[in-house]
């Protein structure tokens, strides 16, 4: 049997706790499986002294955690600290130009500054792996750089976030509103520190940039994503949309278009008989789209310890069989800048308004988006709330630019309660 594999894991939080207890579970399994013995040789964290539930008196301890990048007695670093900038950032460095592998679970680093990573790994001549940064224990990376590499991938979407899929289906099965069910998740401790990274979206973009510069060979483009979070869906939308025959999702959406790269990380309605709308609670669900494979759909857990510890596993078990790629599919000097897309592809959108009890008052709107261009496929009006009646539509696919110009206009009708709220429909 070959040398073994010596790991140095820095950040000791639920996930590197999970590594720890599968390597000491399942070190034959693992020693069969990769043709080595896997070991951990140091690990890092910040308080050497706290009980995590797992012995770690036969490792040795380094306070820094750039230190443990370039100890000599390791061959890969894990980096589980999270983060894009600060010690999880500098680390990853360091332990590259030492000239060890790295594997992490960081989707920010690689989303902010994955180009530069890639190049950096690929001068060097080592692995930098990362299954664990996007959907948890969903094998979506390798779905994408191996299962499909055949393929000229047409579209990837998908649920990316537990905490967004917990509130939202949570809201329409207790009948509560964001405000309720936020306060309940934070509770729970199913949000971030920073809640911000969950319910405005800005976790799922994170992978969803990873998975468009996988997906259609770009450079990582965080920046280039159209980012709206899910504080501004209420109750009435997840009742009127369910009363529709749809589910609220927040949605990832990204796809190369003669526009563009569209990337969209937004709520979106989606046909409730859909895998998607199907989807409840705190799971992810992927979806890819290939010319040769047609759609697969990946659907698991998206967090905790067991799950992304396994992900993180996977790609440990990779360098142990010495597999090696590129970061992002192909060599990372040969991605293609990504070009935000001009404009998004025409779809058919929800719109939820109030309107005043006025004669009229419904030839009015139709009238304003008759004039911008959007058609009407269904239109639903409900019982009258004092002076004013809850209405909903559903337009044939149009353009974003027009149902802007149509929402800017119908607050000069005189017919418009209370501003309209617009939510995209996504083919599924």
């Amino acid at each position: 049997m070959s040398q073994p594999l010596r790991l140095g894991i820095a950040g000791l939080g639920t996930v590197g706790v999970g590594v720890v207890r599968i390597i000491r579970q399942h070190s034959a399994l693992l020693a069969a499986r990769t043709g080595r013995e896997i070991s951990i040789s140091a690990v890092s964290a910040r308080d050497p002294d706290k009980d995590r539930g797992v012995s770690l008196k036969d490792y040795a301890w380094e306070q820094d955690a750039a230190a443990l990048a370039v100890r000599d007695d390791i061959d890969v670093f894990v980096e589980l600290i999270g983060g894009h900038e600060g010690k999880a950032k500098e680390a990853v460095e360091a332990a590259l130009d030492a000239g060890k592998d790295v594997v992490t679970a960081n989707k920010a680093l690689l989303a902010i500054h994955g180009q530069a990573l890639a190049e950096r790994a690929e001068a060097a001549g080592r692995a930098l792996r990362y299954e664990a940064a996007v959907a948890g224990g969903i094998p979506v990376i390798k779905s994408l750089t191996e299962g499909l590499a055949g393929n000229d991938v047409t579209r990837v979407m998908g649920v990316m976030n537990g905490s967004c899929n917990y509130i939202l289906t949570r809201m329409e099965s207790a009948g509560l509103s964001y405000e309720e069910v936020f306060a309940e998740a934070d509770g729970l401790g199913y949000l971030e520190a920073d809640p911000q990274l969950d319910v405005g979206g800005i976790d799922a973009a994170h992978k969803l940039a990873i998975l468009a510069s996988l997906a259609f060979g770009t450079q990582v483009n965080f920046d280039g994503i159209a980012l709206e979070g899910i504080e501004r869906v209420s109750i009435d939308d997840i009742h009127a949309a369910a009363d529709m025959g749809y589910k609220i999702k927040l949605l990832g959406v990204a796809q190369k278009t003669g526009r563009g790269l569209e990337q969209r990380m937004q709520p979106c309605l989606v046909p409730d008989t859909s895998p998607l709308g199907q989807l409840d609670g705190g799971t992810n669900m992927v979806v890819l789209e290939g010319d040769a494979v047609g759609q697969i759909v990946l659907r698991g857990p998206g967090a905790g310890e067991g799950p992304t510890a396994s992900a993180v596993m996977a790609d440990v078990c990779d360098v142990a069989r010495g597999l090696t790629g590129p970061v992002f599919g192909i060599p990372a000097k040969r991605l293609a800048q990504a070009v935000p897309a001009s404009s998004e592809l025409p779809a058919p959108y929800y719109l939820r308004m109030s309107l005043q009890d006025k004669p009229g008052a419904l030839a009015r709107v139709a009238a304003v988006l008759g004039e911008a261009g959007v058609s009407i496929d269904r239109m639903r009006q409900y019982g009258h709330e004092d002076a004013s009646a809850p209405v909903l539509i559903v337009t044939h696919k149009t353009s974003a630019d027009a149902l802007r110009q149509a929402l800017e206009a119908m607050s000069g009708t005189g017919v418009v309660a209370s501003a309209p709220v617009a939510l995209r429909i996504e083919a599924v």
